[in-house]
């Protein structure tokens, strides 16, 4: 059946122009911003889209509101039910409260504890929030039990026409605030339901933006779905930019994408990482990983966008400070400025001094040493990170180590290791 829909299914601009009135009163018109230092950057025209400004902090509102605000009163009274990594149910939640009706939201157990603090906050007494799962896609599967038996609405965080139709408000809005045509627009997908809706926009009323999708590196289901042709579920994803991980893209918007979107895009998480990062600093917009990835990907599209009207995306900031660190260090891994190694330390007086003097360079910093010593044995391993100022030194310090007898291992290219350090 939804496979059928998918391929039939298309939101008339009609059909948007009502979300957009249905929604007026309770989303924001976020503004269209031009941004100097991308502009100036890319020699081109660079303009954000800040939906990480509305009231909950990311474009679902626009869906999720859409969607329920549109049921018969009946099933309204019942209440509804969704599944959501954070930005979808903040959204249900919102909406939830607005409507005065009753809400059950799942979410992963992994879900940041900021994006689960503001659905709650969000919902108020009309919401029960359920962590369950370590994925969406395990959210998704408990939250259709609890539906059918609880005989409650699902309100689906991307594939479903009300919510399209609520996401594709973006692209009359972009359209609206836009003084010049557009070259180029830039989106995140997860599920797709941003993309389907806003790709359908401009294909009816600009078809010549080129319109360009960018997901996850570690969780590239509609890539992966676009090469086979059919939709393709992964086994395994990369869960860190949770807004924009999920094993299987929705049929609708699958379909849809395979015909609206011009290019279809993978992006490092370690360059996403480095992105929040340079506009915190030097914009200090913040931004949750899903919201840099289509600034992320402005790089590997440099010479393409010079001089031209480009516009991204920027889709939330529902960012939890405490993965500050983490977020940082993905970011000098991608870099090339962070490396893990095993240094087999000689177990005598001055090896350490050997080590810190001869081995490392003038710039480079130990972040991370873990060392036992063995009595028994001439060498001692220890686990050392080390953090340097140029990725140009790199290649100078594994060769001192070796000629030092220093060099065990080398960990960054090791997952199965590496996993329990970073």
């Amino acid at each position: 059946m939804d496979t059928a829909l998918a391929q039939i299914y298309k939101p008339s601009i009609e059909a948007v122009k009502q979300a957009s009135e249905r929604i007026s009163k309770v989303v924001v018109h976020t503004p269209l911003a031009e941004s100097f230092t991308y502009s100036n950057r890319f020699g081109a025209n660079i303009m954000l889209k800040r939906e990480d400004l509305q009231q909950v902090r990311s474009y679902k509102i626009r869906g999720a509101y859409n969607k329920i605000s549109s049921l018969p009163k009946d099933q309204l009274e019942k209440g509804v039910i969704c599944a959501s990594a954070g930005n979808h149910a903040q959204g249900v939640a919102f909406a939830c409260n607005k409507l005065k009706a009753k809400g059950v939201i799942y979410m992963p157990s992994t879900t940041p504890s900021q994006k689960v603090a503001q659905t709650k906050m969000f919902g108020g007494d009309w919401v029960e929030v359920a962590l369950e799962g370590d994925t969406f896609d395990d959210s998704f599967k408990n939250a259709m039990i609890r539906a059918g038996e609880d005989d409650l609405v699902f309100i689906h965080p991307f594939d479903d026409e009300k919510v399209i139709e609520g996401q594709a408000t973006i692209g009359l809005e972009i359209l609206e605030q836009a003084n010049e045509p557009i070259d180029y627009v830039f989106a995140p997908l997860g599920g797709g339901g941003l993309l389907a809706g806003v790709s359908s926009v401009f294909k009816e009323l600009s078809p010549k933006t080129k319109i360009i999708g960018i997901e996850p590196e570690g969780a590239p289901s509609m890539s992966a779905s676009l090469k086979e042709g059919r939709l393709v579920e992964l086994d395994k994803i990369e869960r860190f930019v949770d807004g924009a991980a999920v094993q299987k893209v929705g049929s609708r918007n699958f379909e849809i994408c395979k015909q609206n979107l011009d290019k279809m895009v993978t992006i490092p998480e370690g360059k996403i990482c480095q992105t929040i990062l340079d506009l915190y600093n030097q914009d200090a917009i913040v931004v949750e990983p899903a919201g840099a990835m289509s600034i992320s990907v402005l790089d590997f599209f440099a010479e393409e966008i010079k001089g031209k009207n480009v516009v991204c995306i920027v889709s939330g900031s529902n960012n939890d400070i405490t993965r500050t660190a983490e977020i940082k260090e993905r970011a000098l891994l991608y870099a090339g400025l962070k490396h893990y190694f095993v240094v087999t330390f000689p177990q005598r007086a001055g090896a350490l001094r050997e080590f810190l003097d001869k081995v490392l360079g003038a710039t480079d910093d130990i972040t991370h040493f873990e060392y036992s010593k063995k009595h028994e044995r001439e060498n001692g391993p220890a686990v050392v990170g080390i953090e340097l100022k140029d990725k140009a030194d790199f290649q100078p310090l594994i060769k001192r180590m070796k000629e030092r007898n220093f060099y065990g291992r080398y960990l960054n290219d090791t997952p199965d290791l590496f996993q329990f350090i970073i």
